[in-house]
């Protein structure tokens, strides 16, 4: 994946209008705000708002010919994997429901479901929540190609359920929730804000309020280190809410959160300090969220130690925290390669190379993080049997 600047790729006039629409939206909310908004609150409009937002809107986003390829997209590998412990926590459980949070294209469910029926531990029912109408069109879509013997079996959801047992399962869900950004002025915590400044958005400062000063200060306490004078970087407030909610409805079972991320003092060391906020357009990267508004992806680092602090709040317990690539060796991915013997040299060939970058340290397999969360499930889990980084957290 390459950058991008602003110049380097075009929308569309009709992509250019439809930009341009939601950008007015936003200006106008930062007009009736007094002329700020947080970057929180950007993030939501850009991505959320209904009809207009990223991934409530109908761009294509996910695979070869949208803006960034996730694991399940780049191979069935990752799904099949992920289904062998969705498996081990049904089978100790004596049965249960799957609940996948954001299904992208349905790759990762398609393949999951024929990956569980190969092992007899189907799910009662698997669930999809899912904010996306054009997502859910393509989910279908997929469900119906490649796993039509289990289309009836899936139900998408228009909000949590109140309660579930079995597996809730999350892929690149946690770096899309709207964050805020702070940066240090001369000792004090400045919320890094939007406002609208020579006809365009751009990024404004202004006193962090009560709740953002109290977690930054948090932070600093936690690590054992002050943020040195510009430090910027982000803290997701929205996090403790979202997880307290699903924690709430899992009656038994197990949440597997999957994403980019790292354990608190290495999040915000001071080499990192302008912060996580990552952008993508058409399969290229950069840090402009003000660009291709609409039309464009944005999200941050995920802190697994907020994730685990407030999970073990709301009566989880962590049953594991390790890299992508030990989570899949855990799970037997070496022994998924070793049965595609039979098969054409050139379709070995393609799963060992996509093996490899689902596992590649310095890439993909080293940069996302899996932390399993657990009720009722004391079970040791596979997925970290080669090596649990929890005592890092």
């Amino acid at each position: 994946m390459s950058r991008v600047t602003a110049d380097s790729l075009k929308l569309t006039a009709e992509e250019r209008a439809h930009s341009e629409r939601l950008v007015a939206l936003i200006r106008d909310e930062i007009e009736r705000e007094g002329g700020w908004i947080s970057f929180a609150r950007f993030m939501e409009l850009a991505l959320y708002e209904p009809g207009l937002g990223y991934y409530s809107a109908g761009a294509r986003k996910l695979g070869s010919g949208g803006d960034f390829v996730t694991a399940p997209e780049l191979s069935p590998l990752f799904s099949r994997c992920l289904g062998n412990q969705c498996a081990e926590v049904l089978s100790t459980l004596g049965g249960g429901n799957i609940l996948e949070i954001g299904a992208g294209s349905g790759l990762m469910a398609a393949d999951m479901l024929n990956e569980l029926e190969a092992l007899d531990r189907l799910p009662e029912r698997y669930q999809i929540l899912e904010v996306s109408a054009d997502l859910r069109e393509r989910q279908l879509a997929t469900l119906t190609e490649r796993a039509p013997r289990h289309v009836a079996r899936v139900t998408w959801l228009d909000e949590l359920p109140a309660a579930t047992s079995g597996v809730i399962a999350a892929n690149e869900v946690l770096d899309a929730l709207p964050t805020d950004r702070f940066r240090i002025r001369s000792g004090r915590v400045d919320a890094l804000g939007v406002s609208w400044k020579n006809d365009r958005l751009d990024w404004s400062e202004a006193p962090a309020d009560p709740m953002l000063e109290r977690r930054v200060r948090e932070i600093e306490s936690s690590t054992g280190s002050v943020f040195a004078e510009g430090y910027t970087s982000e803290v997701n407030l929205r996090l403790d809410p979202w997880l307290r909610t699903l924690a709430g409805a899992l009656v038994s079972g197990v949440m597997l959160l999957i994403d980019y991320g790292l354990p608190r003092r290495q999040y915000y060391r001071p080499e990192r300090h302008d912060g996580t906020l990552l952008c993508h357009f058409r399969q290229r990267f950069h840090s402009d969220p003000f660009i291709y508004v609409g039309f464009q992806d944005i999200g941050a680092w995920v802190d697994f130690t907020a994730v685990a602090e407030t999970a073990t709040d709301a009566g989880l317990t962590v049953a594991g925290f390790t890299t992508q690539a030990h989570f899949l060796m855990g799970l037997g991915i070496e022994q998924h390669l070793k049965t595609a013997g039979e098969r054409e040299l050139v379709e070995r060939v393609s799963l060992a190379r996509q093996a490899m970058l689902l596992t590649l340290p310095g890439g993909m397999g080293e940069r996302f993080k899996v932390i399993a969360l657990a009720r009722g499930v004391t079970q040791p889990l596979k997925g970290f049997s080669i090596r649990d980084l929890a005592a890092s957290l």
